[in-house]
């Protein structure tokens, strides 16, 4: 049986971000969440979910809004105003600016803050994805520290744009990442029946979306706005649901492997 993992990030992003995750929960096909818990509207979108029995990830953040450790305890994160520097800082950047050992002190806020938050540990653990080696490096080594369920990049790939052979193991299963929503041509059914028509029978096929609705918080703040609501249409749609009911497609969530 084809196996795949629907995953949705930026839980706490914004209310209408929340929103929009909700209903893709509710009344649609998504199981595992990533929960950014350094915004403000992340306990509004906690108390939205909290619930659910859905797996719950660390979505670690570097890119928006204001970091939960000292600012000055991570100059190199932030900028003069104490704010996370934006993801197009991060893209326009020469080197690596992120100071390992920073990175690792707001990991271990935000995973204290995901303990205070959910009163366990996270069911998977990642971050949001930006371009800096030292910080998915930190990820993958605080993880291991602590045993969680880390879901990294492939060696190499793009954070933004995950496509063909961009595989990970989780707990020895091989998981085939999948996000295009930075393309610009992106539409999500061509994205997902294309996954699912090319899945492969060694591992799992995961598919990374960013489901929501648009407030001014997100169209001032984010550079991902209309894919976040065509995500919500497709992840609530019956005739996606009914697609893999008759292809017998089993779905997973992170707590599954």
């Amino acid at each position: 049986m084809k196996k795949i993992l629907l995953r949705a990030d930026d839980l706490g992003y914004s209310e209408a971000i929340n929103y929009g995750i909700e209903k893709a929960v509710k009344e649609g096909l998504i199981r595992s969440v990533g929960v950014m818990v350094n915004m403000p509207a992340t306990e509004h979108g906690v108390h939205l979910l909290k619930d659910e029995s859905i797996a719950f990830g660390q979505h670690t953040n570097f890119c928006a809004g204001q970091p939960i450790s000292d600012p000055k305890l991570i100059p190199s994160l932030v900028d003069g105003k104490g704010m996370f520097k934006t993801s197009s800082v991060y893209r326009k950047a020469e080197k690596d600016f992120v100071h390992y050992d920073e990175a690792l002190i707001e990991i271990e806020a935000q995973y204290n803050r995901f303990l205070m938050l959910f009163n366990k540990k996270p069911d998977y653990f990642e971050g949001h994805a930006v371009a800096s080696a030292n910080f998915f490096q930190a990820l993958e080594d605080f993880a291991q520290e602590h045993e969680l369920k880390y879901s990294g990049l492939p060696k190499g790939k793009d954070p933004n744009n995950l496509g063909e052979d961009s595989y990970i193991l989780i707990n020895e299963h091989k998981v085939y990442m999948t996000m295009e929503s930075m393309n610009e041509s992106y539409d999500p059914y061509n994205t997902f029946y294309k996954m699912v028509n090319n899945s492969r029978e060694d591992g799992v096929e995961m598919m990374i979306f960013h489901p929501g609705y648009l407030d001014d918080y997100i169209i001032q703040h984010s550079s991902l706005l209309f894919p976040r609501t065509k995500e919500v249409t497709f992840l609530t749609d019956p005739e996606v649901s009914n697609f893999l009911i008759d292809k017998e497609i089993d779905c997973l969530d992170y707590r599954d492997l």
